[in-house]
């Protein structure tokens, strides 16, 4: 009678666990990064109603350096500025760029878009800029 071996050999458990630790290593990272990038997007979105504000501002009067404050494009700064992820929201006079500041928790990574405006079409078209889109973070 012959007997035969059930189971694993331990060089066979201990190759599992190898590979189990050098996956653990690659995903742990960029689960961090997935993370402050998904809450980066709540920066992104509080920029919807300041550029909305912007583009209806910019229809009606023609012109950006008429729409370059909060007063002017009927939006407040505190509305805007509520998210937990959300730091500053600014607007720069007479150029009408919108610059979001994060928390530091999200680097202080900053949102810039600014816009142009193209008088032939009547339409604003927007450059997205800032260190969001820096090589270290990549929130944006």
């Amino acid at each position: 009678m012959v007997k035969t071996q059930k189971g694993f050999t331990l060089i066979e458990l201990m190759i599992v666990i190898a590979i189990i630790g050098i996956l653990a290593a690659v995903a742990v990272p960029q689960y961090g990064q997935y993370t402050k990038r998904a809450k980066f997007a709540e920066v992104v979105s509080a920029t919807a109603p300041l550029k909305t504000g912007i583009e209806v501002c910019v229809q009606e009067n023609q012109a950006l350096g008429s729409c370059d404050t909060f007063d002017e494009i009927g939006v407040t700064k505190a509305s805007v500025e509520v998210g937990a992820n959300v730091n500053t929201a600014e607007i720069t006079a007479s150029t009408a760029v919108v610059t979001m500041t994060a928390v530091a928790a999200l680097n202080d990574a900053t949102y810039i878009a600014t816009p142009t405006y193209d008088n032939a079409a009547n339409t604003l078209v927007w450059a997205i800029t800032g260190t969001c889109k820096a090589a270290a973070t990549k929130y944006c």
